[in-house]
C-alpha cells in the first residue's frame, strides 16, 4: 500500500486555475495554493522507464510475472542507492511492501483454503452448486453466480483462491480450456467485493481513510453501512457479469489446452469399495458423478456373487459394492478423494503410517525385484517395502484380476501408497527403475470436514462483525487448520503461492515509487484539471485516473493515493465527498484490463494461461461498461447536494 505521505503531496500540489484555495474540512486543515508543479525529476522519468518495461515484459510474455516486478524493484532501488536519488525507495522502503498486511493475509489464506481443499470440506460446497454443467457457458454461470455471492460477504481473495482447485478440476471434467473459466472466477470476485462493504480489502482501506480524514469534522468519523455501497455495487456486478456471459465466448482466448487427460499408456486397473454409511449409498452412478469421469471408466461392479458389467447410469450404488475402474493416473488420484469410496485393498489400512501422511507413488518394477513371477498376496509386497499397491498398469492392458492376485512382470507401473520417505529410501534401489511421488494425491481427510468448515465459518463471522482484522482472524483459522489435523504442515507450506506474493510485494515497492518520485500525483493532477468546475466530470475524473492508477499499480494503493486529492476536490467544488468515496472504491476494485490491477487477476494468471493481452482483450471494454454505470449511478444514490 502506498505511504500516506503520497496523499500529503497530493494535497500540496493542488492548484486550480482559478486561484482558488483548497482545503480539507477540519479543525487542523489549512488552505493550500500555489501553482501546479510537476514532479517529473530525474527520479520521476527513471520510475516511468522502470514501470514501462515492465509492462512491456508482461504483454511480449518473455519473462515470468514475479521476476519482472521483482528485477524492476531492484533496479529502482539500485539507481536510488548509486546516484543518490532520495525519492527513489531506498532498501527498506522496497521491501516494506512484503510486510504489508493484505500481503500477508493473502499468504496465510491459502493456508485456510488448503483445510478446506485436503479434507473434501470445499466439495461439499461446490458440488451442489457447480454440478455438472453441459457447455462453457453453463460452467461460467455455475461458476460466477456463487462465486460473486460468496465475494459479497466473504473477503474476495479467499473466494478465488478456495475455488481455484474446484475450477481446475472442473476444466479437467468438463474438457475446457482453463482461460474460458479463471478469469470470470477473477472478475466475478471482484464485481461481488464491490457489493459490500467488507467484500474487497479496498473498501475497508477507503472506510478507514475516510473515518481518518473526518475524524475532528463536527458530528464525528463519517460512519458508512455495511451494504451501503450496495446501491451501486449490485449493478455494476450485475452488467459486468452479464457482459462476461454475453462476450466470453469471443473475448476469452483458447490459450492452452484444456487440462484433460491426454494419451497415456498407464491404464490402470482399481478397485474401489463403497463405504457403508456413506452418501454414496442408494445414489444412482449418475448422481454419484461416477460416470463421467475424464479419462476414467466404471468397468464393472462386483457385488457379493454378481458382477454388473457395462454398468447403467442409473445403477444404484449398495454398501460394500466393489467399484473397478479403468484409467489413467491422474483421474485415478481423482477418485481418491471422491467421500464415500475408500481402496478395495484392506492392505491400506494395514500400514502402520497415519493415512493422512501418505501419498501416491508410481513405481516401475525391474527385472530384478525379488517379487516379479509372484502375485502381490504370495509376494508380501507391504510387509516387504511398507506399501500398499493401489492398481497395477501393464502396457495399456487391463488386468481382470483383483489386485492381491496381480503376478508382477518386469516394467508393470504400480500405483502405490505409502509414505512419502518410500520415494527416497527406494529410489536408488535396483528393485525399480522409477520412482516418482505423484503431487497432490494426500489422502483426503474426510472426518475433518465438518470441522475445517466450521473454522471458516467462525472467521467469516469474526470478520463480519468486526471482532477481529481479516489478518488476526486468518491467522487463526490458518493455525487452526494446522493444530487440528485438517491439513498438515507441510502441504500447508506447499500451498502458498510465492509468485503471487512476490508480484504483489514488489509491486507496492513499485507502486511507492510511483507516489514519491511524482509520476502518479502528476499524472493524476494533469487529467483531474480538465474537469474544471463540473461535479459530474470531476467524478468522472477521479474515477479513470483512479482505475488507471489500479490497472498501473494495484488496487489498495491506487485508492490510498488518490483518496486525499478526491476529498480536496470535493471541497473545492462545495459538492459531498461521499459520491467521490463510493467512486474510489469501485474505480480501485474495478481493474479488470491488466492482471495487476487486481490481486485475484494474478492468482489466475498463471492457472489460466494467459497473456498480458488477454486481460486487454475482455478488461478495457468491461472498465469501460463498469465506469459507465457507476459514475452514472454514484451521484443519483449519492447525491453532490443531499
Amino acid at each position: 500500500m502506498v505511504l500516506s505521505a503520497g496523499g500529503v503531496v497530493i494535497l500540496a500540489m493542488i492548484a486550480p486555475q482559478s486561484g482558488a484555495h483548497l482545503r480539507v474540512d477540519g479543525p487542523g486543515s489549512r488552505p493550500l495554493g500555489g501553482e501546479f508543479q510537476r514532479m517529473m525529476t530525474w527520479e520521476a522519468w527513471v520510475t516511468l522507464v522502470v514501470v514501462a518495461g515492465i509492462v512491456v515484459a508482461l504483454i511480449t510474455n518473455r519473462v515470468a510475472a514475479d521476476l519482472a516486478f521483482f528485477a524492476g524493484l531492484v533496479v529502482l532501488v539500485t539507481i536510488g542507492a548509486i546516484f543518490g536519488g532520495e525519492h527513489l525507495p531506498s532498501p527498506a522502503a522496497a521491501v516494506s511492501g512484503f510486510g504489508n498486511e493484505g500481503l500477508i493475509t493473502v499468504a496465510v489464506l491459502y493456508v485456510v483454503v488448503c483445510g478446506m481443499v485436503q479434507t473434501g470440506a470445499i466439495a461439499l460446497i461446490t458440488r451442489p452448486l457447480f454440478g455438472r454443467p453441459r457447455s462453457t457457458l453453463a460452467a461460467q454461470t455455475r461458476i460466477m453466480l456463487p462465486v460473486a455471492g460468496f465475494s459479497a460477504v466473504l473477503n474476495n481473495t479467499p473466494v478465488v483462491a478456495m475455488f481455484m482447485p474446484v475450477v481446475g478440476d472442473l476444466c479437467k471434467k468438463m474438457q475446457i480450456s482453463p482461460s474460458k473459466l479463471f478469469i470470470p472466477l477473477s472478475y466475478a470476485a471482484i464485481l461481488g467485493g464491490v457489493c459490500t462493504l467488507i467484500g474487497t480489502s479496498t473498501n475497508l482501506v477507503v472506510f478507514g481513510l475516510l473515518q481518518e480524514a473526518t475524524r475532528d469534522m463536527p458530528g464525528g468519523p463519517t460512519r458508512m453501512g455495511i451494504f451501503d455501497i450496495t446501491w451501486v455495487g449490485l449493478p455494476v456486478a450485475a452488467v459486468g457479469i452479464g457482459f462476461i456471459m454475453l462476450t466470453s465466448r469471443w473475448l476469452l482466448p483458447v490459450r492452452q489446452p484444456p487440462l484433460g487427460i491426454g494419451e497415456d499408456p498407464r491404464q490402470y486397473s482399481v478397485e474401489m469399495v463403497v463405504e457403508p454409511g456413506s452418501g454414496l449409498v442408494g445414489q444412482s452412478i449418475e448422481q454419484a458423478g461416477l460416470r463421467h469421469l475424464p479419462g476414467l471408466y466404471l468397468a464393472e461392479i462386483d457385488r457379493g456373487d454378481q458382477v454388473l458389467m457395462a454398468v447403467a447410469p442409473t445403477e444404484r450404488l449398495q454398501a460394500h459394492d466393489h467399484l473397478v475402474f479403468v484409467g489413467v493416473v491422474e483421474s485415478v488420484v481423482d477418485l481418491q478423494k471422491i467421500r464415500g469410496l475408500s481402496p478395495a485393498t484392506n492392505q491400506v489400512f494395514k500400514l502402520t503410517a497415519p493415512r493422512a501422511d501418505r501419498c501416491l507413488i508410481e513405481a516401475v518394477v525391474s527385472d530384478n525385484c525379488p517379487l516379479v513371477g509372484k502375485s502381490i498376496r504370495e509376494g508380501r509386497f507391504r510387509n516387504t517395502y511398507h506399501a500398499a499397491v493401489i492398481a497395477v498398469a501393464r502396457s495399456g492392458q487391463r488386468i481382470a484380476r483383483k489386485v492381491g492376485d496381480i503376478v508382477l512382470r518386469p516394467g508393470d507401473t504400480l500405483l502405490l501408497e505409502a509414505h512419502p520417505s518410500f520415494v527416497d529410501a527406494h529410489r536408488n534401489r535396483r528393485d525399480f527403475y522409477l520412482v516418482s511421488a505423484i503431487d497432490g494425491s494426500a489422502p483426503p481427510r474426510h472426518q475433518r470436514a465438518g470441522l475445517a468448515l466450521a473454522i471458516l465459518l467462525a472467521m467469516v463471522v469474526a470478520t463480519g462483525f468486526e471482532w477481529l482484522s481479516m489478518l488476526n482472524a486468518a491467522m487463526l483459522a490458518a493455525g487452526l487448520m494446522i493444530v487440528t489435523g485438517c491439513c498438515s504442515l507441510t502441504d500447508a507450506r506447499r500451498s502458498i503461492d510465492w509468485e503471487v506474493l512476490i508480484v504483489i510485494g514488489a509491486a507496492l515497492g513499485i507502486g511507492t515509487a510511483a507516489s514519491t518520485t511524482g509520476v502518479a500525483p502528476a499524472f493524476a493532477q494533469g487529467l483531474l484539471n480538465v474537469a474544471g468546475d463540473h461535479p459530474w466530470l470531476a467524478l468522472a475524473a477521479v474515477y479513470l485516473v483512479t482505475l488507471t492508477l489500479t490497472e498501473a499499480m494495484s488496487n489498495n494503493a491506487a485508492a490510498a493515493l488518490m483518496f486525499p486529492f478526491a476529498m480536496a476536490t470535493a471541497h473545492s467544488l462545495q459538492v459531498d465527498f461521499m459520491p467521490f468515496v463510493i467512486a474510489i472504491m469501485i474505480a480501485a476494485s474495478c481493474g479488470f484490463a491488466t492482471p495487476i490491477g487486481y490481486q485475484t487477476n494474478l492468482m489466475v494468471y498463471g492457472p489460466g494461461g494467459y497473456r498480458f493481452g488477454d486481460y486487454l482483450r475482455i478488461g478495457v471494454p468491461l472498465d469501460g461498461l463498469v465506469a459507465i454505470v457507476a459514475i452514472g449511478l454514484t451521484p443519483l444514490m449519492f447525491p453532490f447536494h443531499p
